[in-house]
């Protein structure tokens, strides 16, 4: 009965030795393969075999093999082993027969509490991996020990404990009892929500959280209303906390003098004499707790501190349709209690010079509905275009849970142009709408993503406007990727305005088409419809398309080939399309992704074309 005892053991995992900088000892491991000689090696990897013994140092590997075996059920092994140079040795050659290995004789697994009724508890035992008779490993059991206790928590079982936790083998019988026993409790609900140190009215704050009091507590809702508060760009820092240590102890019991029973006619009564306190803390928390309820709940603390008022970022930048630019941003994320915001952008380049502003105000789901008041200045000089304009829009933003915003708006614009030399002065009053979404994976340079986006926009003199038209405008552009390599970039847009009188349509509401973002291998905006003298009067309709190939040959650089066809147009459908086509390379840099293409333009007397550009293609 010497060699009968019961070996009792924790968790056994896939051991991850810590390397020994210096002589490790190699090892040629043969009669085992695959993960049972891989735990081998990490386990011999951080041997320093100069500091052991010839007899020692073979004693040393001897167990550490023996501990390698074990996490996948084999505790009797026998092994031959061979060093290199029994006084100084560097390399050891094993042939290990792992034996017979150890068997499940025996599963228990209990659930207790509330968690006994819980799904995810019950199919987490249920989808256990190994049933009687299996070859012991011991992963599976750590596995399912960690995610009963994780859920325990992630779903406000607070109380919970393991009643027992025992993983038994019996080597000399080669069979193993695994038992596992969760009592987790009651389950938590959620508390009252208790914010400190807003700016912003509570009710608002309240707006965002995503449960309510006396539902079933879970840590995702807790990290939901954080991420919301933190989307809101109100607060320069959010702290979400449930408090656990919430109990009859800790009550706070004001004292709220007498009542206005006793402060009708105190005229001439003596105040009452002082008594002695009859129950001390513990004894009120002993009292508090016979009345305690049958579900706990935890309240939520909220702690905020203000997002910096005034915020402001300046870019400089380069391209080759427009080339240097340079921006300067102020922002307002909160102007007042109510959670308004209020932002300003000056955008300066050669062709271009715009101002616009954009002031929101949140309604009652603040990060998914509000209205918003937009107004603007623009400038631009750009080839045949002469182009001053003044804007103001209000318009109501809904943001939905599949992704896509819906954004309705009237507007109001006065544009004093002159297009192909030919010179007016418009104000247009119209309604739109516009539907759009954007999704991605890694927004710097996407390895996934999509963006999508429809506008619909209608003029009529019988509401103000100098002119009647009707616009739409559809763009539609995808990322996916085929390995991790392969990079396919895809665009197509598509846009039509339809007037009675195309002179009354100001080139801000034209289309036009070339450039780094639109038909390469041709300069910016240099393709539409043009005049007798050759000079662009911008088109009715548009469309493009673009198909582009990427593949990876460094860490951060990417090469490109596409193909873009494209123009803007009177008369829908053109005779053929402007087509360019050319290479190109991507470099992943600290400030963004940079793109450089050469296109050569088949429609056009150039040979080819340089595209350089800074910034995500979202």
């Amino acid at each position: 009965m010497d060699n009968r005892q019961f070996m009792r053991l924790g968790s056994g995992a896939l051991c991850l030795v810590a390397a020994m900088p210096s002589l490790a000892l190699d090892a040629s491991i043969s009669g085992v393969e695959d993960e049972l000689a891989s735990n081998i090696e990490v386990y011999l990897d951080g041997l320093d075999a100069s500091q052991y013994q010839a007899e020692r140092l073979e004693e040393e590997v001897r167990r550490l093999v023996g501990e390698a075996l074990r996490p996948f059920g084999y505790y009797e092994p026998d092994m031959t082993l061979s060093f290199d140079d029994p006084a100084s040795p560097s390399h050891v050659s094993l042939d290990v027969d792992k034996g017979k290995p150890v068997r499940i004789e025996r599963l228990d697994f209990v659930l207790e509490g509330a968690a006994a009724e819980d799904p995810l508890f019950t199919d987490a035992i249920e989808a256990y991996p190994q049933e009687k008779g299996d070859i012991l490993r011991h992963a599976p059991y750590d596995s399912l020990r960690s995610k009963l206790s994780g859920l325990a928590m992630q779903r406000g079982y607070f109380d919970w404990g393991f009643r027992q936790r025992r993983l038994e083998v019996r080597p000399w019988a080669h069979s193993a009892y695994l038992s596992l026993g969760l009592d987790s409790g009651p389950r938590y609900h959620f508390g009252e929500v208790h914010f400190s140190g807003q700016h912003i009215e509570s009710e608002r704050l309240r707006n965002l959280v995503p449960f309510e009091p006396g539902s079933p507590y879970l840590a995702g809702q807790v990290a939901r209303l954080n991420q919301n508060l933190g989307q809101t760009q109100w607060f320069g820092s959010v702290s979400v906390r449930p408090r656990l240590d919430a109990g009859p102890e800790t009550l706070a019991i004001q004292d709220t003098g007498p009542g206005w029973w006793y402060a009708l006619d105190v005229e001439g009564i003596p105040e009452p004499t002082a008594q002695p306190a009859i129950l001390d803390a513990r004894a009120l928390g002993a009292a508090g707790a016979l009345t305690e309820p049958e579900v706990p709940r935890v309240p939520i603390d909220v702690q905020l501190t203000p997002a910096d008022r005034h915020q402001f970022e300046t870019g400089i930048g380069f391209s080759t349709d427009v080339g240097p630019r340079a921006r300067l941003t102020w922002n307002q994320p909160w102007v007042n209690r109510y959670g308004h915001s209020w932002n300003h952008d000056l955008y300066i380049s050669s062709p271009e010079q715009k101002f616009t502003g954009v002031y929101s105000m949140p309604l009652e789901d603040p990060l998914n509905d509000s209205y918003e008041l937009q107004y603007g200045l623009r400038n631009k000089d750009q080839d045949d275009t002469q182009s001053t304009e003044a804007s103001v829009e209000f318009g109501r933003r809904w943001k939905f849970e599949n992704g896509w915003e819906q954004y309705l708006y009237v507007r109001s614009t006065f544009e004093d142009f002159t297009q192909a030399g030919v010179s007016n002065q418009v104000l247009l009053v119209y309604p739109g709408v516009q539907w759009s979404r954007t999704r991605t994976r890694n927004p710097t340079f996407p390895t996934w993503g999509d963006r999508q986006q429809l506008t619909v926009q209608y003029a009529n003199q019988a509401w103000g406007s100098e002119a009647d038209f009707l616009r739409v405008n559809a763009d539609t552009h995808w990322i996916r990727m085929l390995g991790d390599s392969n990079r396919f970039v895809g665009r197509l847009g598509m846009g039509s305005v339809t007037t009675d009188d195309f002179d009354d349509i100001p080139p801000s509401l034209r289309f036009f088409a070339g450039g780094d973002n639109s038909v390469r291998g041709y300069s910016y905006e240099s393709l539409a419809p043009r005049d007798d003298e050759g000079r662009l009067e911008g088109g009715a309709q548009r469309f493009v398309a673009s198909v582009e190939a990427q593949r990876k040959i460094a860490d951060k650089w990417w090469l490109a080939t596409f193909v873009d066809a494209g123009d803007a147009f009177s008369d829908w459908w053109p005779d053929q399309l402007n087509t360019g086509a050319g290479l190109g390379i991507r470099w992943i840099s600290p400030v963004g992704p940079i793109r450089f293409d050469v296109a050569h333009p088949f429609d056009h007397d150039d040979s080819f074309r340089i595209h350089f550009s800074i910034g995500p293609e979202f």
